[in-house]
């Protein structure tokens, strides 16, 4: 088991009003899986990708990944967890526009401390494998967005992470490009054993991968297998 995730709760105060955005959320993923996580607006999901992530705390309930309660970590030790364990591919890159290409994707290695020389073998591999590596010197603002993604993807890599975490990784792309990135990333899956968990409001996008998971009003309303119709037009 890779991931668990036990009776997740998550509250938010919305002026002096609590909302509950995650009512006890339990889910089992093992390492080798595609997950897509589809919902309605409000019902959880990014909020759950979070909590997977380290990049909030739950009310109550345990994220433990590997083996390791990550809820109960400090600050500066969550820092350094998601920096080497996790990786994230979001909707709007996040590419720093000042760095190539290749020194984005080499970045999360320089903050733990590598030098470019170390780095630079591993980065420019993975631009390589993103099918980008003639754009390696090449900083955001010349890149189209399908290259970008590409790039955050293999920055995603670098650190050769537990599991990736995908927050509407196609949401900022035009659809054949997103259709590309999602074989990108389904491939990868079946190539390397790598997990990763997608965030997705996109029923066409959801069977790239081999699981559904589908959340309604902070509670899990479905778990599945994912076949081609199984995806349905609703939310």
């Amino acid at each position: 088991m890779l991931l668990q995730l036990e009776s997740l709760r998550k509250v938010f105060l919305r002026g002096e009003q609590p909302v509950e955005a995650l009512k006890g959320v339990s889910l089992n993923i093992d390492q080798g899986q595609f997950i897509s996580i589809m919902g309605p607006s409000g019902s959880g999901k990014s909020t759950l990708l979070h909590l997977m992530g380290g990049l909030d705390r739950p009310t109550s309930g345990r994220v433990i990944l590997n083996g390791q309660s990550i809820e109960s970590l400090s600050d500066h030790e969550l820092s350094i967890f998601r920096r080497r364990k996790l990786g994230f591919i979001f909707q709007f890159f996040n590419l720093l526009p000042t760095l190539s290409a290749l020194e984005n994707v080499a970045l999360p290695r320089l903050l733990d401390g590598e030098s470019m020389k170390a780095v630079e073998p591993k980065a420019l591999e993975l631009l390589t494998m993103m099918g980008i590596e003639k754009r390696s010197q090449h900083k955001p603002d010349q890149l189209s967005g399908g290259e970008m993604q590409r790039v955050a993807i293999a920055r995603a890599l670098v650190s050769d992470p537990l599991l990736i975490l995908a927050d509407e990784p196609t949401g900022n792309l035009d659809s054949r490009t997103g259709e590309s990135v999602l074989n990108l990333l389904s491939q990868m899956v079946k190539a390397t054993g790598i997990t990763i968990v997608m965030v997705t409001h996109d029923p066409k996008a959801a069977h790239f991968g081999s699981r559904l998971i589908r959340l309604r009003d902070g509670l899990l309303e479905s778990d599945q297998k994912i076949s081609t119709q199984d995806i349905s037009a609703s939310p």
